[in-house]
């Protein structure tokens, strides 16, 4: 498949006393990233049984847009804010559509 767009799921844990801080954080990402251009679907998603649980659900329509995403300066702010209010490293997963 050629022009194939590529998928994104990105799970980031909040520290559990830092949930509505992280939710911030995340929450300021959406608007200019649906703006960039290559962004097709920018979802943000929170666990109904474990708030502490976000997850990003993306699609861009290249490894170029994607590349320039994460070179954004909001992104890179965001990013910044995340010491302290998470677990861990986001666990950032890219993926190819088979069907």
């Amino acid at each position: 498949m050629t022009n194939q767009t590529i998928r994104i799921v990105a799970r980031i844990i909040a520290l559990p006393n830092k949930v509505e801080e992280l939710k911030a954080v995340l929450l300021q990402l959406i608007e200019p990233t649906r703006q960039e251009a290559g962004a097709i679907k920018y979802e943000l998603l929170q666990n109904q049984y474990d708030p502490t649980d976000f997850t990003f659900v993306e699609e861009w329509i290249s490894s170029e847009a994607l590349n320039s995403h994460l070179d954004s300066p909001h992104f890179q702010a965001a990013a910044a804010k995340l010491e302290g209010l998470v677990t861990a490293a986001p666990d950032i997963r890219r993926y190819n559509l088979l069907a």
